[in-house]
């Protein structure tokens, strides 16, 4: 019998992106982060029924919590499950990824968020950042520059 070849990386294994991070916050550093769910929450991932937006890492009692993501359960999810969206999710790191976060985030400044949920083989994985506020003005930079990016690439695409 011949063997199965693994699926080539084909397409996108994210589930959603925090795109307001980018743009709120200067992300430093990236830790990769697994995530307990009930069953329910997980058929709603794969349907793709989740915002993080407003989410946060809370770093308490030596564990790290993820706040405010919104999982909207199912229709079809079971009866006898009270299913809260909003509920808080463990996040499961290693002792010294915690240590790190937990120091960092004490600096003024600093905090910790969600940048991105995606799959990993058949595992959640949640996209952990440490990340420094923006003033106005970096926001309106950065949207400047971006900007003048693009108009560079229609010149240089024009000839």
């Amino acid at each position: 019998m011949a063997k199965r070849s693994k699926k080539s990386g084909k397409g996108d294994s994210s589930i959603v992106v925090n795109k307001k991070a980018r743009h709120d916050y200067h992300i430093d550093e990236s830790f990769e982060a697994g995530l307990s769910l009930a069953g329910w929450e997980v058929k709603s991932l794969r349907m793709g029924k989740v915002q993080l937006v407003d989410s946060y890492v809370l770093l308490k009692d030596g564990e790290a919590w993820l706040i405010g993501a919104q999982i909207t359960p199912l229709d079809t999810a079971s009866t006898h499950v009270m299913a809260d969206p909003l509920r808080d999710r463990k996040l499961l790191l290693h002792r010294r990824e915690l240590a790190k976060l937990f120091s960092e985030t004490q600096q003024k400044g600093h905090t910790c968020i969600a940048t991105k949920l995606y799959w990993k083989g058949h595992l959640v994985k949640c996209q952990v950042a440490l990340a420094r506020g923006k003033k106005e003005f970096d926001k309106r930079a950065a949207t400047k520059e971006r900007e003048w990016n693009i108009e560079k690439q229609r010149v240089m695409h024009r000839g």
